[in-house]
């Protein structure tokens, strides 16, 4: 059990009441600025919108509740490779249970996979057969959340890829699964990549797939397809460029004001959940979403988060990962939703791609939109490689 390792901490979050008052007396005295008249969404958040969020963040949303939702799961800090790593370990209570590690993404947490933990972990009390149960482990990734400090520059997707694996290891999994979104599903496959032997499987959803200027590679793409590869020039990269060149500049304007990093943040819920031209909270439940918002705030992670992006466009990796390189020899399975960019040919070009959904409806957090389909193509994909 992990609770006997001693290079495992048990540990709960608890958040100190002054810090949950600062939140609160931050937003009473924000500072907004002006808007053009008529714009919408256009050039950023709307200042009538975010201040009803604000407000409803300041005397609405309960972070205690939130906390003890997290703490309903074990959970442990460890070091690894000189990482502070938080993770919550949820096992099955069947025996032979498959262990499953949960990788989220930018600007996610391990809040995120609260709605899926239950029937992953336990589906005979969830109406599913229990040979479908999961042991869980879901890790904030490093400079995420709990899993702070960062240790230092170089902290790209293969070496929290190393770190996956030796966490599992670390736990006494001789065998296991990866599901992963977003920088999770960037990150899986190199776990199965550095891990082979012991990765039985990799699931993916919001999984960028990227061409790499090899003759061809454009020729007949459906419909579908040419639509995605649209929306993926044309998406708000804003983000992107901030986070990949300057995150240090970035982070002290979030840090410094809980206005600023909700912004920040709910306008990647507005643009990358299904649909598009509705609300957040059309799509995932507005306590959520701020819980994501308030683990980035309360960890004061805004700067150490973003600093994967410049590892991995800025840093020593110098973008390599970007493009193919050798093909990946851990089975695959791809959930694609309805708003997700994916291309087939170019994933079985880098993957071994051996189970392929189109979901044709979800955003880009389908655990938090719409958990059922998710647990199910899970559930699918990892039994076809028992």
């Amino acid at each position: 059990m992990t609770n006997s390792r001693p290079e495992l901490r048990p540990f709960r979050i608890d958040i100190p009441q002054s810090q949950l008052d600062d939140l609160k007396a931050r937003l009473a005295d924000t500072r907004w600025p002006e808007e053009l008249p008529g714009v919408g969404w256009s050039r950023g958040v709307p200042l009538g919108y975010l201040k009803e969020v604000a407000d409803y963040w300041r005397t609405g949303f309960d972070w205690r509740a939130q906390e003890a939702a997290l703490n309903r799961y074990p959970q442990h800090l460890t070091t690894i490779d000189g990482q502070n790593l938080h993770f919550l370990h949820v096992p099955s209570p069947e025996p032979d249970a498959t262990p499953l590690v949960l990788l989220h993404g930018w600007p996610g947490s391990v809040a995120d996979f609260l709605d899926v933990i239950g029937p992953l972990s336990d589906p005979r009390s969830h109406g599913g057969d229990p040979a479908d149960a999961f042991h869980l482990v879901i890790p904030s990734l490093p400079g995420f959340g709990f899993s702070t400090p960062l240790d230092g520059p170089g902290m790209n997707a293969s070496r929290v890829a190393g770190i996956v694996a030796a966490l599992m290891a670390r736990l006494g999994y001789d065998r296991y699964g990866v599901h992963g979104y977003d920088w999770g599903a960037w990150i899986g496959p190199r776990v199965g990549r550095q891990d082979p032997d012991r990765v039985a499987g990799v699931h993916l959803t919001a999984m960028v797939t990227l061409p790499i200027g090899a003759d061809g590679e454009f020729d007949g793409l459906s419909e579908v397809e040419q639509r995605r590869w649209q929306r993926m020039q044309n998406s708000n990269d804003g983000y992107f460029h901030c986070n990949s060149k300057r995150p240090q500049t970035v982070g002290y304007a979030l840090t410094d004001s809980p206005v600023g990093q909700l912004a920040w943040i709910v306008e990647k819920f507005k643009e990358h959940t299904d649909p598009e031209e509705g609300l957040p909270e059309d799509s995932i439940d507005r306590d959520r979403f701020l819980t994501d918002v308030s683990i980035y705030w309360l960890t004061g992670t805004a700067a150490s988060a973003a600093q994967i992006y410049y590892e991995e466009i800025s840093g020593s990796a110098g973008g390599q990962d970007w493009t193919a390189g050798s093909r990946g020899t851990v089975p695959t399975g791809v959930l694609v939703s309805g708003q997700d960019t994916t291309i087939r040919r170019w994933a079985e070009r880098d993957h071994h791609i051996v189970h392929w959904t189109e979901l044709g409806k979800g955003g880009h957090f389908l655990a938090m939109e719409t958990p059922e389909p998710l647990v199910d193509d899970v559930r699918t994909f990892f039994r076809k490689l028992r």
